[in-house]
């Protein structure tokens, strides 16, 4: 059986942002039955919705597992919780935040669980460290690549690399 290739963002604005991003893949690496395959570089970006907060640290990850989505959900949630995740304000700051982006070739839309992430398309955060590492499970890559352009182009989203 084919394992499934899994692309995990991860992000943090408070505290020591770098630190926490590291403990979590760590956490993730030392999950028995995931194998981290690649690892972006981090981005620092402007926070998007919210936007009375610090800038974020965002990176993505590619993961190769047997676990079903809903388990690799139950795991990033328990490293969320022990790296001190608190969820008080939608959007809002915090220590860490791991989402699914893409599972395999896998559409997913449960109340809880929808996968491709729904906003994966919208956010620079997201698309410009995915489409460092990304080897085209779902999207065509030319297709992540002209939604960089046209977000970037919008101007509202602001990303550098560290």
């Amino acid at each position: 059986m084919a394992k499934n290739k899994v692309y995990l963002s991860l992000g943090s604005n408070i505290g020591k942002r770098e630190e926490y991003i590291q403990k979590a893949i760590e956490a993730i690496e030392k999950t028995e039955g995931i194998e981290v395959l690649k690892k972006s570089g981090l981005y620092e970006t402007t926070p998007v919705g919210y936007l009375e907060q610090d800038l974020f640290l965002n990176a993505v990850i590619k993961i190769e597992t047997n676990f079903s989505a809903r388990e690799i959900l139950k795991i990033i949630n328990k490293i969320e919780a022990e790296l001190d995740r608190k969820r008080e304000i939608r959007w809002g700051p915090r220590t860490i935040d791991i989402d699914i982006l893409i599972f395999s070739d896998k559409k997913i839309n449960e109340p809880d669980l929808i996968v491709p992430h729904k906003e994966i398309l919208n956010r620079l955060f997201v698309l410009v460290p995915l489409f460092e590492i990304y080897d085209g499970e779902y999207f065509d890559k030319e297709e992540i690549a002209e939604k960089i352009n046209e977000l970037v182009k919008a101007g509202d989203q602001k990303i550098e690399k560290i």
